[in-house]
């Protein structure tokens, strides 16, 4: 009996997914987007700022702080646009691509602060409006890119109350 119950774990462990969460802020000043160009594998490509929740950080912080680091920009987030799963295609060496949770989170600036280093690997972080970021959808760094930005534009608000953090 002890070896079916390890051989079960065994599995149920080995079958765990384990996603890179991230935030992303859409930021919306004057009907342009705040979006940031990074250098990514010798590639320029656009993305909202966005990155890693950090261990005993919320979604709200990780956003926030992310937002800071890459952009240089204060924001106060108002709505939950979306959660977005999304699997990397796989890599070169034949390895599986790698699974993202992004959460989305609508946000509105407060402050620009223009002499702050930004993140190693962000070149810049400019305003775009829809129709700039759409026509360079080559340079998105995912599909993620452009769908958040099309669900925010369609109007898709989620109160920030339904993301909750357990303490």
């Amino acid at each position: 009996m002890a070896d079916l119950i390890r051989s079960s774990r065994s599995q149920i462990e080995s079958n765990v997914w384990q996603p890179d969460v991230t935030v992303a802020s859409i930021v919306v000043r004057d009907g342009a987007l705040l979006m940031v160009e990074e250098s990514v594998q010798g590639r320029h490509v656009l993305n909202q700022p966005a990155g890693h929740l950090e261990p005993h950080e919320s979604i709200l912080e990780a956003a926030v702080r992310e937002t800071l680091e890459e952009s240089g920009w204060d924001i106060e987030p108002t709505a939950l646009v979306g959660m977005y799963q999304w699997q990397a295609p796989a890599s070169e060496n034949g390895g599986d691509g790698r699974h993202f949770l992004r959460v989305a989170i609508a946000a509105r600036p407060l402050r620009h602060h223009p002499d702050r280093v930004l993140d190693a690997g962000i070149v810049q972080a400019q305003w775009m409006t829809p129709t700039q970021l759409q026509a360079q959808a080559e340079r998105h760094r995912s599909p993620l890119v452009w769908r958040v930005v099309r669900d925010y534009l369609a109007g898709q608000r989620l109160p920030l109350s339904a993301l909750v953090q357990m303490p």
